[in-house]
């Protein structure tokens, strides 16, 4: 394999389908689908670039040990990592959603007692109460977050939120952002420095889709 030939991680879902039309725009396209192909390593229209499928939540990992140069990972993601060894230079504008405290209707965080709090955000949860100096027990959950106020578990949760349609149905209704998420692209520091003749350009290509994207929607 060539020393410029570049890994781009992705993960299956709506980031992979939202992130093919910038690929294809940048003159890359996926030579099998990923929902339909086994193999986790796809090779692309371009012989120097090859995809790789994993896990949302270990794209930022791949990236930061070199296992794969480049990769698009959620900002709600990154927030959990900590982005050590990585760079984060371009916002995609796609997956777009919010990360938010949310609770049942007519409640609010202005509450005396230690709330407990269930989510899977725990960094970024833990983060945002320490920032506006609320004392809360975090409690890890893996999904179904709606649930936990409903039978006790929790006071209120930390969730992606996008048309807030699972909460209404679940008599809870979002009390404050915590940050507006998209997809972003990341870099491998040392791929950077060391691909650069192949790096940089892909990144400015990718740029120039993602203009021409947000010029048209």
């Amino acid at each position: 394999m060539s020393d410029q030939t570049l890994t781009i991680a992705l993960s299956k879902g709506r980031i992979f389908e939202d992130t093919v039309p910038l690929l294809e725009a940048a003159g890359i396209e996926p030579l099998e689908d990923p929902e339909s192909s086994r193999k986790l390593i796809l090779e692309t229209s371009l012989p120097n670039i090859r995809l790789l499928i994993i896990r949302a939540t270990d794209v930022p990992t791949y990236v930061q040990h070199g296992a794969a140069d480049m990769g698009v990972a959620g900002k709600d993601v990154l927030m959990e990592h900590g982005g050590e060894g990585i760079y984060e230079p371009l916002d995609l504008a796609i997956a777009r959603c919010r990360l938010m405290v949310a609770g049942p209707k007519g409640g609010r965080l202005e509450s005396r007692h230690r709330l407990r709090v269930a989510t899977k955000f725990v960094e970024s949860a833990r983060a945002y109460f320490s920032r506006h100096g609320r004392q809360v027990e975090i409690i890890k959950l893996y999904g179904s977050m709606e649930l936990a106020p409903l039978v006790g578990l929790a006071d209120c949760i930390v969730d992606l939120v996008d048309t807030g349609g699972t909460l209404r149905a679940n008599g809870l209704e979002p009390w404050e952002t915590i940050a507006e998420i998209s997809s972003r692209l990341i870099v491998n520091k040392a791929s950077m420095k060391m691909k650069a003749e192949v790096v940089k350009p892909l990144i400015a290509r990718l740029k120039a889709a993602v203009d021409k994207h947000s010029t048209v929607a």
